[in-house]
């Protein structure tokens, strides 16, 4: 250094430092020592959560894996794929036909989506329209998921047998069909 310049002086850490320093200094060592500990346990494990010492059926693991490996393994395949068209049916139907018609159930040995219309004129209606709605929902789901869609209409009111009714008489059932 020449006269000219000031020295500059760096100042040594005092006793507060020190101790910031050296447990900054403890704590990366310590997360060293925990990611290598953590990282030779799943060695161990063969990476991963497991039951046990090896992989089996019990192992831990994600809750949408978990469905589709009990849709497959009970083959409840097609079931929950027209159960998925039964939610979404105003948007395959259109609104109109939705408010009218509802679907029911589905049968999976018969292949056939049943639905129940509030008239006579709407079953009428959706048996018209049922090839159409069969070709869209098996694009939907798939080649001869929905083979027939069984229209049914409106429920006849319940008879009431007493005093004021006629023998014979079917009662306000006339009307459905």
């Amino acid at each position: 250094m020449t006269a000219e310049e000031p020295a500059k002086r760096v100042p040594e850490p005092s006793g507060v430092d020190l101790a910031r320093v050296a447990l900054r200094a403890a704590r990366e060592q310590a997360r060293a020592r925990g990611d290598a500990a953590q990282q030779k346990k799943q060695a161990r494990r063969g990476g991963g959560l497991r039951s046990g010492a090896r992989a089996d059926g019990r192992d831990p693991m994600a809750l949408g894996a978990a469905i589709n490996r009990l849709l497959n393994e009970r083959g409840w395949e097609a079931p929950a794929a027209v159960g998925g068209v039964m939610g979404r049916w105003p948007q395959i139907v259109g609104e109109d036909v939705a408010k009218h018609c509802v679907p029911e159930k589905y049968d999976e040995d018969e292949r056939a989506l049943i639905v129940r219309c509030d008239s006579t004129a709407w079953a009428t209606n959706l048996r018209l329209l049922a090839p159409t709605l069969v070709a869209r929902l098996n694009e939907d789901l798939g080649h001869g998921t929905v083979r027939v869609i069984k229209v049914l209409g409106p429920s006849a009111p319940v008879r009431r047998y007493g005093p004021l009714r006629a023998p014979g008489s079917t009662g306000p059932g006339d009307t459905y069909g």
